[in-house]
């Protein structure tokens, strides 16, 4: 399913060998908190996706975990920024911004991190849409 909907918005997507359901649980677990259930679908079928210009348009599930974490234990993030606990970040768009699902409250909609002005702000419905939209057009352009 989540292959098909890659395929269809970019014939060029790259899509890896799927992460087994012990991972899952095992990041989970490292994470402190489930993975929103569109993500966990998407890993079972695939370990991350590269997108347009070689960009990571969702991580690989260790990147997802080793960056969560990163951004909550860091810090020097913690002065910069607002805190990171509502989202939970899978992707980016090459150029440092960041996209991440908001957990507090759950939902699935996908909102954009800007690190440059620390904004936060919706792009997309929720993964399907995401994967359309940015897929689809690339580039950073294509939330802006």
């Amino acid at each position: 399913m989540w292959r098909e909907s890659a395929a269809e918005a970019f014939a060029g997507v790259e899509l890896t060998d799927p992460v087994g359901a012990e991972a899952l649980a095992d990041a989970e677990q490292r994470l402190g908190r489930s993975l929103p259930s569109e993500l966990r679908e998407f890993l079972l079928e695939s370990n991350g996706l590269i997108g347009r210009s070689g960009v990571d348009s969702v991580w690989p599930l260790e990147r997802i975990v080793s960056g969560n974490i990163n951004f909550r234990s860091d810090v020097s993030m913690r002065d910069l920024y607002m805190p990171f606990d509502p989202l939970l970040f899978f992707g980016d768009n090459g150029g440092g911004d960041q996209f991440a699902f908001v957990q507090q409250p759950d939902r699935p909609d996908i909102f954009v991190w800007e690190h440059e002005s620390d904004s936060r702000r919706w792009v997309a419905n929720d993964l399907r849409d995401y994967l359309r939209r940015s897929l689809a057009h690339g580039g950073d352009e294509w939330y802006e």
